[in-house]
């Protein structure tokens, strides 16, 4: 066996991908009156000791999370609160690497198929025990087909993982076994470099089999909600407020500088900015909302807005199932008829970068991109084309959808004046609240959806592995192609870094001379902070964790 320890950190530093604000803060100090010993003397009444204030981060979700059970999470308002009140094997640090969490070291074999987890002393949040038997309940619940996880592929590194997922193999042969209470054993298909950030994300959190089985709704609502992350939830109104609270129990608590945390569900981003003038949050803006468009100039001429360039792609989605979408010519014409820098000149003016592929700038395969941004001419002939081919003289009735967010309207009025000028379409516009609308598109309700994408490791795999499979959980499409497929499929086996790229490369040529999706742009971060809030983490691919938080 190849022996690989984590290296335990006992302080954090503050580096690139985390948030660090200055100023002080202020302690709130008493006093109390101290009876004198019975000396025949007058004593002085003794200060005692200062008494801290409770440190609390005010924030806005924008929106009610669609879940907090880490195996059916795919979103990432949902994965905001479970990072925050779970934790994995592995944790990504303010260096944005994998480091140690419940797991404190693990074992590597030669051939790279085989981890051996060792697990820490760890407790879920309300005392009891965790163990290595949770972490395999979890991965095998989310691969179990009657769960249902849209994110259960993530797990399909496992062996067998994707064969009991698809009824292949039994629950038994899925690669991952508790050896004993503290031993937890993973094995792999094939050597997967990025698995230890695999590990902390959370379709690879523990659940508590126990409260599962005994209620299956646990994780949605506050009082039966269990975790063993850096928090617990205190209480849940449904589209009004979440509060977490520090959790005493947690391995690493004096990490843990936050006492509570407590989270608004304010949709409209002017809203949020004036909340924040106002002193009723600590923060607006990414990665858990969005800053109001028009601000933005204001912002970055006070030198208040943040901005950081993340993995993630913008883009719509077409339903290729659904006339006119089921011709690639029209979705062509309709990706290639927009203007995608005037979109961030005019719209979202926070140096986001025109996407003519799928794959973001931090991992790109063909830097330059598959196709020319606002190439009209292109898309009138190609429009042109595919009537023909569908035999239609009139394109039928077209609705883009998106969930609420004022961003997202802009962006698709925008997108509508366009394909109306450049290729002559009426298009209606259509917008749901983000649950409803993640649901509805999951079922096919839709002719174009916005979506958009942030990496979960640093890998393009992860952003063409999304439409491998018609019914994916994230696909959404119904788009599938057995080259495109038959590709990816041969990267996983593909041990030369530079063979693999080209094979990835040749996969999203596929993807993007097929079109199910039309890439727009490729996303930044932007946020204004208080002064005083330090320690956010928030990592190269967009997520956010507030374990090492404070507000001084």
């Amino acid at each position: 066996m190849k022996k690989s320890v984590f290296a335990l950190v006992s302080s954090v530093a503050v580096l690139g991908t985390a948030l660090a604000g200055c100023g002080g803060g202020q302690q709130a100090t008493t006093t109390e009156q101290k009876p004198a010993e019975n000396t025949g003397q007058t004593q002085q009444p003794a200060a005692a000791p200062a008494e801290k204030k409770p440190q609390v981060l005010k924030l806005n979700l924008h929106s009610e999370p669609p879940t907090a059970d880490p195996g059916l999470s795919e979103d990432t308002t949902s994965a905001a609160i479970i990072r925050a009140t779970f934790d994995g094997l592995t944790r990504i640090g303010p260096d944005n690497k994998p480091q140690p969490s419940v797991a404190e070291s693990y074992e590597l074999s030669e051939d790279m198929l085989t981890y051996t987890f060792k697990l820490r002393d760890t407790k879920w949040a309300n005392g009891e025990p965790l163990t290595a038997h949770d972490f395999e309940y979890a991965w095998k619940r989310a691969l179990d087909p009657n769960t249902a996880s849209n994110y259960a592929y993530q797990l399909y590194y496992v062996k067998n993982g994707e064969a009991y997922n698809k009824g292949k193999a039994s629950r038994d042969e899925v690669g991952v076994k508790a050896l004993d209470d503290k031993t937890l054993e993973v094995k792999l298909e094939n050597p997967t470099p990025f698995f230890l950030e695999l590990t902390a994300f959370p379709t690879y959190f523990p659940v508590n089999k126990a409260l599962l089985e005994s209620n299956p709704k646990w994780a949605g609502e506050a009082k039966t909600h269990l975790g063993n992350g850096p928090f617990k939830m205190e209480s849940w109104e449904h589209k009004s407020k979440l509060v977490l609270v520090k959790n005493e129990n947690y391995w690493d608590k004096d990490s843990v500088k936050l006492d509570r945390i407590e989270f608004a569900m304010v949709e409209d981003e002017n809203t949020e900015l004036s909340m924040f003038e106002n002193g009723e949050i600590d923060w607006a803006g990414a990665p858990t909302s969005a800053l109001p468009t028009d601000a933005i100039p204001a912002l970055k001429e006070q030198n208040k807005i943040t901005t950081q360039p993340i993995a993630g792609t913008y883009w719509y989605k077409f339903n290729v199932e659904k006339p006119p979408f089921n011709n690639v010519k029209i979705r062509k014409a309709f990706a290639y008829a927009i203007d995608r820098q005037s979109l961030i000149d005019n719209i979202l003016q926070t140096g986001q970068i025109p996407a003519t592929g799928a794959v973001p700038p931090s991992m790109a395969l063909k830097p330059d991109g598959y196709f020319k941004d606002n190439d009209v001419e292109t898309a009138k002939k190609l429009l042109e084309e595919g009537m023909k081919e569908l035999g239609i003289s009139k394109l039928p009735p077209i609705t883009l959808s998106y969930n609420t967010s004022e961003a997202h309207q802009k962006i698709a009025a925008a997108i509508q004046d366009q394909w109306k000028k450049n290729l002559g379409v009426e298009v209606k516009l259509e917008n749901k609240e983000w649950k409803v609308y993640l649901e509805d598109m999951h079922q096919g309700n839709f002719q174009v959806g916005r979506m958009g994408w942030l990496g979960d490791f640093n890998d393009p795999i992860n952003f063409l592995e999304l439409y491998r499979d018609k019914y994916g959980g994230n696909n959404d499409t119904r788009w599938e192609h057995p080259k495109y497929k038959e590709l990816l499929i041969k990267s996983n086996t593909e041990s030369d870094p530079e063979a693999r790229k080209k094979i990835l490369a040749e996969a999203e040529q596929i993807l993007m001379d097929e079109m199910p999706i039309m890439p727009i742009y490729f996303y930044t971060n932007s946020w204004v902070q208080k002064e005083n809030v330090k320690g956010v983490v928030i990592g190269g691919l967009g997520d956010v964790d507030w374990k090492w938080a404070s507000v001084e």
